[in-house]
């Protein structure tokens, strides 16, 4: 993680005090986080993930898969639901599936396949 960090910084021409200011922590927390000092809170991982346009997942170095082309809305949830779908099983999936399908006929909602 350390390292994906300082990368996405350097990669987005920013500087450790740019991204302290909009993460809201001093430039030292900045270092720290890119030294392995630190982890980043999850609050903080998240604001990164927003920044820099990609998953927390691949800020993790859990996934090597940034998501900037994936989606051109850059949501955050639509990443990081994704992210959580690739981990699920087969009948997982297919549970979700169905409770979105109750969720979405409860609030009188018409699912795209109808």
């Amino acid at each position: 993680m350390t390292n994906k960090i300082k990368e996405l910084r350097e990669e987005n021409h920013m500087t450790q005090v740019r991204l302290s200011i909009e993460l809201e922590v001093s430039q030292e927390t900045v270092s720290a986080y890119e030294s392995g000092k630190h982890y980043p809170s999850v609050a903080s991982l998240i604001k990164l993930s927003e920044i820099f346009h990609t998953s927390c997942d691949y800020i993790l170095g859990l996934s090597d898969v940034r998501f900037s082309n994936i989606f051109p809305s850059n949501s955050i949830k639509e990443q990081l639901l994704y992210t959580k779908w690739e981990r699920l099983t087969d009948y997982q999936k297919d549970l979700l599936l169905a409770y979105l399908d109750g969720l979405i006929a409860m609030n009188g909602l018409v699912s795209p396949e109808q």
